[in-house]
């Protein structure tokens, strides 16, 4: 498989995700990485967190001296259970929070899960949420996503503002995956 490391996936603005676009100084700026992960039948994970209404890819964000592809691998594993293989980078993609004044940018990977432990290691945060793992098609994956962009309820933790950014972020991951899957798959 070819390494997509260099491609920048997206850019995504406040205006994306229904919001007007203001100036940023000096951001905090975050490392993740996040992806696609499929099963043997095709599916994709999916990080369903009920009590807001967001469906949404697994990753997160980098720790001290690791690289994209271990905050990658740990990511995946603490959020669906499974260790992966075949892991390829697709690109980059970015975010700019305005009202934040956060810019996050993540590595972007498709990888295939090789053993599922059946064991989700998930935050506080994530359980009040009713986080829970769900496999599904890529399609309805992706619909899932777009469906729930309007309806997103705020939490404790995050706000409407924020799970748009990520829900939007996880639709240009699967439309770009898509796109140039055959690419992808050479």
């Amino acid at each position: 498989m070819k390494n997509y490391k260099t491609n920048l996936i997206a850019i995504i603005r406040d205006s994306d995700v229904g919001y007007v676009d203001n100036k940023m100084t000096n951001p905090l700026i975050r490392h993740a990485s996040r992806g696609i992960v499929f099963n043997d039948f095709s599916e994709i994970a999916v990080f369903n967190k009920r009590n807001k209404n967001e469906y949404k890819l697994p990753g997160g964000g980098r720790e001290s001296n690791e690289t994209p592809t271990e905050t990658f691998t740990r990511e995946i594993l603490e959020e669906t259970g499974c260790e992966v293989k075949d892991v390829t980078e697709l690109g980059i993609i970015e975010e700019y929070k305005t009202q934040n004044n956060f810019k996050q940018i993540s590595s972007v990977f498709i990888a295939k899960c090789k053993n599922d432990t059946n064991q989700l290691n998930l935050t506080e945060k994530e359980k009040d949420e009713g986080g829970q793992l769900l496999w599904m098609p890529l399609e309805e994956a992706l619909q899932k996503m777009r469906d729930c962009l309007n309806f997103i309820i705020p939490s404790k933790y995050e706000s409407v503002y924020i799970t748009k950014f990520i829900v939007y972020r996880d639709i240009k991951i699967i439309e770009y995956y898509l796109k140039h899957q055959k690419q992808i798959l050479k």
